[in-house]
């Protein structure tokens, strides 16, 4: 199965271990799912994860990474301009990676993203796919 992870999805799998986002992680390093990005999306997570607030190690950021873009699956999305973003624009190229891929795109962020049956929670996406 494709999945789209928010970046909030990869900074809490790395804060908190054995909880449903590091689960996540865990099924797209095993390929159980395949990660869909783009671009974009893997500039948002460079930059995100090198936030000195957070305090990950360069060791820790490429655990993530490298294997995200190594099993992962790079497009180039059509653009979805007619979905209105008016909570945040920036959660856009997550939506429509999404689509792109039919993938389904977990958040812990579901009010920024339109209600839709294949945009969810970590918590739903591991009820119903691990």
């Amino acid at each position: 199965m494709h999945i789209v992870l928010d970046t909030n999805i990869l900074v809490s799998a790395a804060w908190s271990p054995g909880r449903n986002t590091s689960a996540i992680l865990e099924a797209v390093f095993s390929r159980q799912h395949t990660a869909c990005y783009d671009a974009r999306i893997l500039a948002e997570y460079d930059r995100v994860l090198h936030y000195p607030k957070l305090k990950f190690t360069e060791w820790e950021i490429n655990a993530i990474l490298e294997p995200l873009v190594k099993y992962g699956l790079s497009v180039i999305p059509e653009p979805l301009l007619s979905v209105p973003f008016e909570r945040d624009e920036t959660d856009r190229k997550f939506y429509e990676v999404a689509k792109f891929c039919r993938a389904v795109l977990i958040t812990g962020n579901l009010t920024h993203f339109p209600s839709e049956p294949d945009i969810m929670s970590p918590a739903d996406f591991c009820r119903k796919y691990l």
